[in-house]
C-alpha cells in the first residue's frame, strides 16, 4: 500500500486523491463487515499505542492537559469504536417491514449501503475526535474517506496524517493537510456525502458547495447554547457543573454553556457560588493551574477580549496575557441583550449571567433566538423541565448536567436550525454515513388479472371492495 504524504496536500494533488478512492471503493472491498471491523479495530489500536503522542500534540495546540485529554478526546473515541463493533452486525442486517396483505406473499426490507465517497472536515478545538469520531461512522457504514484537519491544530493535524496510513487502509482513508486553499479545492470535488463541523458561515458555504452535486451532508455548528437556572435549582451543584462545563478546553467547546439565564431570586447566591467554584477548580491563581487550557491563538485571543469590553461588569476573572494566550475563568453581569457578546458565540473561559423574573422569561428569551445545539437547565421542579423541554427547540436537552451528552452514543448528537442539520454519535453515526436503500420482492405466483387492463366494472367493484 502507498503511503499518504505527511506534509500538506498540494492542491493540485486533490483530483487524484479522489479518484483513487472512488476507484477503491468500485472494487466493493469496503462493503464486508469483516473489513469494516478490521479497520475499527486499527483504529483502535491507534489509541492503544499512540496516546503519549496524542496528548503531547494537543497540548502543543491547545495547553489542555493530559487527563482532560485522555477524557474528552481519546476515551470517548475508544466508547465509540467499541460500541460500533458490538452492533455493527445488528446495523447492517437488512431491516424487515410490513407488506400490506393484498402484496401477499412478498417481503419488504430496509438495505442500508454506504454512500461511497466521504469528505470528512474536522475543526481544531477538539482536532482528534472530531475528526475521527465521524470516521468511526464512515467506516462501520462501508464508506471510503478523506479527512481534511484544521489548520489551527497544526501538531494534531501532522500526527493524523503521519499515523493514520500506517494502521488504516490508505487506499481507502486519506488525510488532506493544509488550509483555506485545501478546503475550498475539496470542496470543489464530487462527493457521495460531507460531514463538516465548524461555523455556521463556513457551514454555508459548505452546503452551497454540496448543493452543486445534491450531496447530502452533515453539519455540526455549534452556537450559543444557554443554561437555564431555575429558582428550584440545587445552586451550589448548579454553579460547580456550569462551570465546569464552561471551562473544559478552556470553553472552546461548541456545547459549553455560553450565556445563564437565572432566576432574579437567586442570582446572587448562584454567582457566589460561581465564583467559589472557579478558586475551588483553578486555585487563586488559575494562570498556574495545570489544568487550565490556552486560546488556541492570538486572533481568538483577541476576538475574546474584545467580546469581555462592553459585556458588562467583571465579577471573577478579567485578567489576560497575550503572550501567554491565557484568558482567567470570567464571570459578567448586568450584560446588555444588544451586546456583542449575546449575539456571537463566545468559545472562551467567559460566561455572561443574565437575571430572569422567571422561567417564562428565560424560555421567551431563547425562543426568540436562533435555535442552540444545547441547552441547559438546572431545576428540581418536575413540572420546570416539563415546561422547557416541551416549550424550547435545540439539539439536546440536558437536565442538571452540562455536556455530558456528547459522551452517550446511544443518544444522537447533532443541531437544528442555524446549530446544524443531521446528527451522529452511536447508531446515528452508521446511518448518517448510510443510505436506506428500499427493496421489496415478490413472487410470480399467483398472478391474477385483477390489476391487469381492461378494468371492467367487475374488476372496479372487487377492487373497490379489497380497499
Amino acid at each position: 500500500m502507498d503511503a499518504v504524504e505527511t506534509k500538506p496536500a498540494m492542491v493540485e494533488s486533490i483530483p487524484s486523491v479522489v479518484e483513487r478512492l472512488r476507484a477503491s471503493f468500485a472494487t466493493g472491498q469496503t462493503r464486508p463487515i469483516e473489513f469494516r471491523m478490521q479497520q475499527l479495530s486499527a483504529l483502535a489500536r491507534v489509541l492503544k499505542d499512540c496516546e503519549p503522542q496524542i496528548c503531547e500534540a494537543i497540548r502543543s495546540d491547545l495547553g489542555r492537559s493530559e487527563i482532560e485529554t485522555r477524557i474528552v478526546e481519546t476515551h470517548l473515541l475508544k466508547r465509540e469504536i467499541e460500541f460500533a463493533q458490538k452492533h455493527l452486525a445488528k446495523w447492517m442486517k437488512p431491516e424487515r417491514v410490513p407488506v400490506p396483505w393484498l402484496l401477499w406473499p412478498s417481503s419488504a426490507r430496509i438495505h442500508r449501503e454506504p454512500y461511497g465517497v466521504a469528505l470528512i472536515i474536522a475543526p481544531w478545538n477538539y482536532p482528534l475526535q472530531l475528526a475521527l469520531v465521524p470516521l468511526v461512522g464512515a467506516l462501520a457504514a462501508g464508506n471510503c474517506a478523506v479527512i481534511k484537519p484544521s489548520e489551527l491544530a497544526p501538531a494534531t493535524s501532522a500526527f493524523l496524517a503521519a499515523t493514520l496510513p500506517r494502521y488504516l487502509d490508505p487506499e481507502c482513508v486519506k488525510i488532506v493537510e493544509g488550509g483555506p486553499s485545501e478546503a475550498t479545492a475539496l470542496l470543489a470535488e464530487r462527493w457521495d456525502y460531507i460531514f463538516y463541523t465548524g461555523n455556521p458561515n463556513v457551514g454555508r458555504m459548505v452546503m452551497e458547495a454540496a448543493a452543486k452535486h445534491l450531496t447530502p451532508v452533515t453539519l455540526e455548528l455549534g452556537g450559543k447554547s444557554p443554561c437555564i437556572v431555575d429558582r428550584s435549582a440545587n445552586l451550589r451543584v448548579a454553579a460547580r457543573r456550569i462551570m465546569w462545563g464552561k471551562l473544559m478546553n478552556a470553553g472552546q467547546v461548541c456545547i459549553a454553556p455560553d450565556y445563564v439565564l437565572v432566576d432574579e431570586t437567586v442570582e446572587a447566591e448562584l454567582l457566589t457560588h460561581m465564583a467559589a467554584a472557579i478558586k475551588e477548580f483553578y486555585g487563586e491563581d488559575p494562570r498556574k493551574s495545570p489544568d487550565l487550557a490556552r486560546i488556541v491563538n492570538q486572533r481568538h485571543f483577541q476576538r475574546l477580549m474584545r467580546l469581555i469590553d462592553g459585556g458588562g461588569d467583571i465579577i471573577a476573572g478579567g485578567e489576560s496575557s497575550l503572550d501567554e494566550r491565557y484568558i482567567a475563568p470570567t464571570i459578567l453581569t448586568n450584560t446588555p441583550a444588544n451586546a456583542p457578546i449575546m449575539h456571537e458565540e463566545i468559545f472562551g473561559p467567559i460566561l455572561p449571567v443574565l437575571s430572569v423574573k422567571n422561567t417564562d422569561e428565560a424560555i421567551a428569551f431563547i425562543n426568540q433566538r436562533e435555535k442552540p445545539l444545547a441547552l441547559y437547565l438546572f431545576a428540581e421542579d418536575a413540572k420546570v423541565k416539563r415546561q422547557v423541554i416541551n416549550s424550547t427547540s435545540s439539539g439536546a436537552v440536558t437536565v442538571n448536567y452540562p455536556s455530558v451528552q456528547a459522551a452517550m452514543p446511544g443518544l444522537p448528537f447533532g443541531g437544528v436550525g442555524l446549530s446544524g442539520m443531521g446528527a451522529y454519535h452511536g447508531r446515528a453515526s452508521f446511518e448518517a454515513f448510510s443510505h436506506r436503500k428500499s427493496v421489496f420482492t415478490k413472487g410470480t405466483w399467483p398472478d391474477p388479472n385483477l390489476a391487469y387492463p381492461p378494468l371492467s366494472k367487475l374488476k372496479e367493484r372487487i377492487i373497490r371492495k379489497l380497499m
